[in-house]
């Protein structure tokens, strides 16, 4: 049954596995994300090839997020791998995070195989399964997870990782210091925008814009990879289609569509700001706000550092999407589709 009202106890009612407190969590989780890198024993090496992080969906987003939070502070490249194969030409010059919740996802322990027998250096991050196995009996660090989630609530889990390893394989310095100052940030956006929040917080307030609709998440340099998080949320949480446009390609293209948008359905386009985008970018992001007009939401990141910027933006679409699944009355956690074709693949 669909809520009226997003209190704790009408969500609760539509999200009997708590995705919700999942989300909510995501302060609490930092810490315990870094105490897990450290202790893996990840060493620090070098590389001229940076980092590749091999991945698929949640298990990859945070090779997104981590590289979004690195930005222009990059030494080194960071490359996010969605596939069975490593790059070919990487060598043994880079570091390759295999990120797999289940530990069981078929291109992942294929990139696993492939860095091997080129020679890289490898990190797993897991909860176990036949990655676990495998990169025990290679004597391949493993960062572990906690259990229990469904792969994409363990986004926070996945961003500390890649960090880590990012600082490990020379793309950058350590950016503990930013994870950790960012629980404050995150714990008072947990009171501004959580189920006691008033009814017209910006979280509630969006979530019942875009109800109904589809929604186009633009982004734009360190938010560009947020928009895809937002995206695949609504996909998996809401069970329904939305979009993700980065700026400045989107001017290019996309705005010729919101001229006869009405004509296809319902459609709502949020624009993620932050205040250190070039500012040009930012002029993208009023002018494209000014030309989608009525369907057009502009939301800014929060915090003072990149990693807590991207971090806000992260917990506020999670929010958002659980918000809307719950105006939907539909259950938030189970992926009953993703499962069956997996199943399917397999046999």
């Amino acid at each position: 049954m669909a809520a009226t009202e997003l209190t704790r106890e009408a969500i609760a009612a539509v999200d009997p596995q708590d995705m919700l407190g999942e989300v909510l969590s995501q302060p609490d989780q930092i810490g315990d994300a870094l105490w897990r890198s450290d202790a893996a024993g990840v060493p620090r090496r070098y590389m001229d090839g940076g980092l590749v992080v091999c991945g698929m969906g949640g298990s990859a987003i945070g090779g997104d997020l981590g590289r979004a939070a690195i930005g222009p502070r990059a030494g080194r490249p960071l490359r996010v791998v969605r596939g069975y194969d490593v790059v070919p030409w990487m060598g043994g010059d880079a570091l390759v995070l295999c990120s797999s919740y289940s530990g069981n996802t078929e291109e992942t322990l294929s990139c696993f195989q492939k860095a091997g027998e080129l020679g890289a250096p490898r990190v797993v991050l897991t909860t176990g399964g036949e990655l676990a196995r495998l990169a025990r009996e290679e004597g391949v660090p493993v960062i572990g997870v906690p259990s229990g989630m469904q792969p994409r609530a363990a986004v926070i889990y996945m961003t500390i990782a890649t960090l880590h390893c990012a600082a490990a394989a020379g793309v950058s310095e350590s950016l503990a210091a930013e994870a950790e100052g960012a629980v404050p940030l995150l714990s008072s956006l947990v009171e501004e925008w959580g189920p006691d929040a008033p009814e017209d917080s910006v979280a509630k307030s969006l979530a019942r814009a875009l109800d109904g609709t589809v929604p186009v998440v633009y982004g734009a340099g360190l938010t560009g990879p947020v928009a895809t998080r937002w995206k695949t949320q609504v996909n998996e949480n809401v069970m329904q289609p939305a979009v993700a446009g980065v700026l400045p390609e989107a001017n290019h293209n996309d705005l010729c569509a919101w001229v006869r948008a009405d004509e296809f359905g319902r459609w709502s386009a949020v624009l993620l700001d932050d205040a250190e985008l070039h500012p040009q970018l930012r002029r993208r992001i009023e002018l494209t706000s000014d030309i989608v007009g009525e369907h057009g939401h502009v939301v800014a990141s929060r915090g003072s550092s990149p990693v807590e910027r991207v971090l806000s933006l992260v917990f506020l679409g999670d929010l958002v999407s659980v918000y809307m699944a719950a105006l939907a009355g539909v259950d938030p956690t189970p992926v009953h589709v993703l499962e069956r074709f997996k199943g399917e693949l397999a046999g």
